[in-house]
């Protein structure tokens, strides 16, 4: 076989991900803080990026350039011909402070709670705290003045204890120990060590180890360093002075409390159904999660991306958020200006810049557009729930909205991914509206699996002590009401919603309609 080399000409297609795109790809998916934070980084490296002014201070400006370019004959409304005159009036004065005084003398009247900057400069109370206490009379003005100054740190369950630890282990090989321990502790307040590995590791022995152990489990919150849920309700209960034998069975076999078997408890704990009752509600007043009051990080409030509110003709009305919409200018006349340097690298550095900045500018707006787009369709195909609430939600996924608004599935997975809808029925994550398709009886309309949740719901709530559903007659239930679903499926949405047998359940509303009857 001969070998030989050619020269040929192929033409093909390919999709290249060029770092542009991929960018813009990012962009649909990020919420808007993210996306805030990406543009305040592309301000700082681009000059020609730049937040657009807020409208009311170039109003402010506007109308001090107003009268900063009056003209100086303009007429006065106190009767004068002209300014010369009334500058020669004995009533003013360039003093400042000095015109208060001689007014405050001749009227007999103090005007300088009417007039607080033609007053004379207040004395400082301590000079040497100026720079800490920004709110001392005489430190400056009001606009320098910052709330989150004023606002109080919140501290943590660490800081809590370390509080505590002195004033009750006075020994510092004690408090090494202690310390050890609250290093360990988790976000609820619960000790995740083993005691005789800590004591192995800190080289003290196991007696010294539980006494330190002991001492700190008489610490506020009560239950704190408790290793086990049944270890915390015992020591708040010690705490209380309610840890009978009675008690401690009870707290021994929380897994039968789990399951309802009341008829157990009774035998084990040796007491009637009337006490029985009295010790769960004294259960009930417990806290399972003594450290979950002191808050680990801060929690941000969610921003609706997306507003819907009824218009007056009917229809719905779907607006962008104006205070999750980022905003960026870009600076032509800056560019137009720097760009007649003679330095070719510099105008190629701002060339570079100037493309940088309308790609962002276009990619912002396509985002906006793209959003604007996915919310009106789902507002469209989701009127009937905006109207009659969960019941009333249509099944729909991400292909229905592609193809409403010629995209590709991607791009719609991306725009709702993190992003939210203020309705008049709440707020609600835009991949809410997307759930799975349940068919109906007799041919009928599909339903969304999300109204078939909430219809299980409102059955099992419905339901009295004397009359609880099981999982047969919330689906004969359901048949009659047009929906075809599966025992199983009807278990798999009951323990999804964290709702416990039927069994379990008439236990537990007998028990309750007992402790309301006494």
């Amino acid at each position: 076989m001969k070998l030989s080399a050619n020269l040929l000409q192929r033409q093909t297609q390919s999709l290249v991900m060029t770092a542009r795109l991929r960018q813009s790809i990012q962009l649909l998916q990020m919420t808007h803080f993210e996306v805030n934070q990406f543009i305040a980084q592309e301000v700082d490296q681009n000059p020609l990026l730049e937040f657009p002014y807020n409208d009311d201070e170039a109003g402010g400006e506007a109308e001090d350039d107003r009268y900063a370019h009056q003209p100086e004959d303009a007429g006065s409304d106190d009767g004068y011909d002209n300014r010369a005159e009334a500058l020669s009036s004995d009533w003013y004065d360039n003093g400042g402070s000095a015109s208060t005084s001689r007014l405050n003398d001749e009227i007999d009247a103090n005007y300088t709670n009417v007039f607080p900057d033609d007053g004379a400069p207040q004395r400082l109370d301590a000079p040497e705290l100026v720079s800490e206490w920004k709110s001392m009379p005489g430190s400056g003005e009001g606009a320098d003045y910052d709330i989150d100054d004023f606002v109080a740190g919140q501290a943590s369950l660490r800081d809590h204890l370390a509080q505590q630890i002195p004033f009750v282990l006075p020994d510092m090989a004690d408090r090494l120990i202690a310390q050890n321990f609250v290093d360990q502790l988790d976000d609820c307040g619960y000790l995740q060590a083993d005691i005789v590995e800590a004591g192995e590791r800190l080289g003290t022995s196991l007696a010294q180890a539980e006494r330190v152990l002991a001492t700190l489990q008489s610490l506020d919150p009560p239950g704190v360093f408790a290793r086990s849920l049944a270890e915390c309700l015992a020591i708040q209960l010690r705490q209380k002075d309610r840890y009978d034998p009675a008690m401690q069975a009870l707290v021994e076999n929380l897994e039968l409390l789990a399951r309802r078997d009341f008829a157990t408890l009774k035998r084990l704990c040796g007491v009637d159904e009337e006490d029985l009752l009295d010790m769960l509600g004294e259960i009930r007043q417990l806290n399972p999660k003594p450290g979950s009051c002191f808050e680990a990080g801060v929690s941000e409030a969610i921003m609706p991306d997306v507003v819907v509110r009824a218009a007056s003709d009917g229809s719905w009305l779907v607006e962008l958020n104006p205070d999750t919409l980022p905003r960026v200018l870009v600076n032509q006349s800056y560019f137009s200006r720097v760009s007649k340097t003679k330095d070719a690298e510099v105008r190629a550095f701002l060339s570079n810049c100037l493309q940088t900045a309308n790609w962002l500018t276009r990619s912002l707006e396509q985002r906006a557009n793209t959003i604007m787009k996915v919310a009106s369709e789902i507002v469209r195909q989701q009127d009937a729930f905006l109207l009659h609430g969960v019941d009333h939600l249509r099944p729909m996924n991400l292909k229905t909205v592609a193809e409403a608004i010629e995209m590709s599935e991607s791009t719609v997975s991306r725009v709702t991914s993190n992003k939210y809808m203020l309705t008049p029925r709440g707020l609600f994550e835009l991949k809410y509206f997307f759930t799975v398709s349940i068919s109906a009886v007799a041919g009928g309309d599909s339903h969304s699996a999300e109204a078939v949740r909430h219809k299980i719901r409102a059955l099992i709530l419905q339901e009295s002590p004397e009359a609880v559903l099981s999982d047969d007659d919330i689906i004969d239930m359901l048949k009659r009401g047009g929906v075809d679903l599966a025992r199983r499926t009807v278990a798999k949405y009951r323990e999804g919603m964290n709702i416990p047998s039927s069994f379990t359940r008439r236990r537990e509303k007998r028990a309750l309609a007992k402790v309301a009857g006494f």
